[in-house]
């Protein structure tokens, strides 16, 4: 019986946790049809995606605070509520920039459900049984990806770009149902917790100061952004550039989706005989090498389809090494603060690619420069921040391999 009700309980905090890389990638074989209804370009409906990203970085520092002082299902089901208000306003959009505004406001929401997931997985499991069960949902978010693309350029085929909001709406609905009558509250509220920004601020602040953090979070954000800009320009350059079917965009989304994912797994078994500083290290000249020989091929028209799907796959089959060992070196000085710094470095990384999919979308739509451009400059920034960083880094904290960490 406890073995049925965990994994129920990790069924529905996994289903949380998958809602928002479903709000991300589920709708982007629709970027063509939205601005041909909407009468407007795929650029500026690559804005939606920018404003989401907005929303997930503003979510993640909100909801933390929130989560202490009011338990955490208050703040799921407000958080559920208006998700599905925002899905279901999206079928009267008549203009582009309405969908931009409620793509923020579903964004504010779906962070209710990443957070809250965490957090519970925290309060209802073991210390011996959390690990597994962290691993459980990070194998669902790592899933969806390769899921939501494909779905959604079926459905879009068969039924239109909006109905993807219902599934999302009703999908939605669902996880409310189960949270309300299937979840335990798993922390007691606690009113003295204070909301006032001070004292928030102030450890942020005292996380901002440590240099090993500041080094290795931009490390993590800023080559995380480069995905975030192959994510936002992907619909124009495979469906619109090289007029791939939106079912098609979506296999190949699902299929650079393994390589990320893949070199993620592997980390993990080289991390026994490497340190996360050396994986980081090496990883990040091979992804500056790789998006360096892809904007030359791209300044040169030397691309094609396949060529673009395999520079793709090796600069994010870098970025699945660099990230979970930058997030789990910036994390390793922390014991008390380490719920502020997870919340400032996934503010972060949403932050810099909500810009990073803005810089691209100010680009042209009819040439491929703009991706690797974006990829280019965010690996060689990135390498610029290693090299400045760890001369203010006195002793470097190394991560174990049970901290690496994958985001999304």
């Amino acid at each position: 019986m406890a073995k049925k009700k965990n994994f129920y309980l990790i069924l529905i905090l996994g289903s949380l946790a998958a809602l928002g890389p479903f709000s991300i990638d589920m709708y982007l074989p629709g970027f063509l049809d939205i601005a041909k209804d909407l009468k407007s370009t795929e650029s500026t409906v690559a804005l939606s995606l920018s404003s989401f990203f907005i929303g997930i970085s503003a979510g993640q520092l909100l909801y933390g605070p929130l989560l202490d002082k009011f338990g955490r299902k208050k703040p799921l089901y407000f958080g559920l509520a208006l998700y599905i208000l925002s899905s279901f306003l999206c079928l009267a959009v008549t203009d582009v920039n309405q969908l931009i505004v409620l793509r923020f406001v579903q964004a504010i929401g779906s962070c209710a459900t990443a957070v809250a997931s965490m957090a519970m997985v925290r309060d209802l499991f073991t210390v011996e049984e959390s690990p597994k069960v962290f691993a459980s949902l990070m194998l669902v978010i790592a899933v969806s990806p390769m899921l939501a693309p494909t779905a959604g350029g079926y459905l879009i085929s068969a039924l239109g770009w909006k109905y993807v909001f219902v599934f999302l709406g009703f999908m939605a609905i669902l996880m409310l149902l189960a949270s309300i009558f299937k979840l335990p509250e798993s922390y007691k509220p606690d009113p003295s917790y204070s909301l006032k920004p001070k004292p928030i601020l102030t450890n942020f602040l005292l996380v901002l100061k440590e240099p090993q953090f500041y080094t290795y979070a931009l490390i993590s954000s800023i080559t995380f952004s480069g995905l975030f800009a192959y994510v936002s320009s992907s619909p124009q350059v495979f469906m619109k550039i090289y007029e791939v079917s939106k079912t098609g965009y979506g296999w190949i989304f699902a299929l650079l989706s393994v390589a990320f994912i893949g070199s993620s797994q592997l980390n993990s078994l080289i991390l026994k005989w490497f340190t996360s500083k050396k994986i980081v290290t090496w990883a990040l000249v091979a992804q500056c090498t790789f998006s360096l020989l892809f904007l030359i091929f791209a300044l040169n028209d030397w691309l094609n389809l396949y060529l673009t799907i395999g520079f793709i796959a090796l600069f994010l089959s870098c970025l699945g090494f660099i990230n979970p060992n930058a997030a789990a070196l910036s994390l390793a000085p922390f014991t008390k603060n380490a719920g502020s710094a997870s919340a400032l470095m996934g503010a972060l990384q949403m932050g810099l690619g909500a810009l990073a999919s803005v810089m691209v979308s100010l680009f042209s739509e009819h040439s491929v420069v703009p991706m690797p451009l974006v990829m280019t400059s965010a690996a060689f920034i990135a390498m610029f921040c290693l090299l400045i960083g760890r001369r203010f880094i006195v002793t470097e904290i190394e991560a174990s391999a049970d901290t690496a960490v994958v985001a999304h």
